[in-house]
């Protein structure tokens, strides 16, 4: 029980760092364009994205299957720019992004698990004893993915309701700022 929760605590700081903004910026794009009304639509985005995520996490965790880090470590930032392009594109056809976004959520977690699979590689023990450090690294990831989630949707509901922004305005202009972000993350790898 204590490794679980030693990895569980690796696996939540380990997005909630700072310094690995990527996430952030990510489940950023993904939720700014819903509300709390929505949540229906944000459990399945962000259960498809933990369902892939998952996924590659194992696969990289027990060496089954691990692409190349440059590859992934590019590919993780065009995910966040091409979700928040997705929200300037379909500004004004917000119900009709639903299966769009699932297929996209579902893919990027794969993406993504597989930067977390490298960063989880280099700090566990050999592929006999990694079940326990996983479930906990994952759990914890979820977490805090949970807890990113939540507190950008009470982000939104503050900004619109006190602001008095247009929705669209609101989802342009932060998709822009994710953009600007991701991208200068893609120009450092080059």
């Amino acid at each position: 029980m204590q490794d679980f929760l030693f990895y569980f605590e690796l696996g939540l700081l380990h997005v909630l760092d700072w310094n690995a903004y990527d996430h952030l910026l990510f489940l950023a794009a993904l939720t700014l364009p819903f509300s709390f009304k929505d949540f229906k639509m944000i459990f399945w985005l962000v259960t498809l994205f933990t369902i892939g995520h998952t996924f590659s996490l194992i696969l990289s965790a027990f060496e089954l299957y691990n692409p190349p880090e440059k590859i992934i470590e590019l590919l993780i930032p065009v995910t966040i720019s091409a979700t928040a392009l997705i929200n300037i594109v379909k500004i004004n056809k917000i119900n009709s992004r639903k299966i769009l976004e699932l297929n996209f959520s579902l893919f990027f977690g794969l993406i993504h698990g597989f930067g977390f699979g490298n960063y989880f590689n280099q700090i566990t023990f050999p592929v006999d004893s990694k079940l326990n450090p996983l479930l906990g690294f994952a759990t914890g990831v979820e977490f805090s993915q949970l807890i990113i989630v939540l507190a950008i949707l009470f982000i939104n509901l503050a900004i619109l309701k006190w602001n008095s922004l247009y929705l669209s305005k609101y989802i342009i202009t932060g998709s822009i700022i994710i953009i600007l972000a991701s991208t200068s993350l893609i120009l450092k790898m080059l």
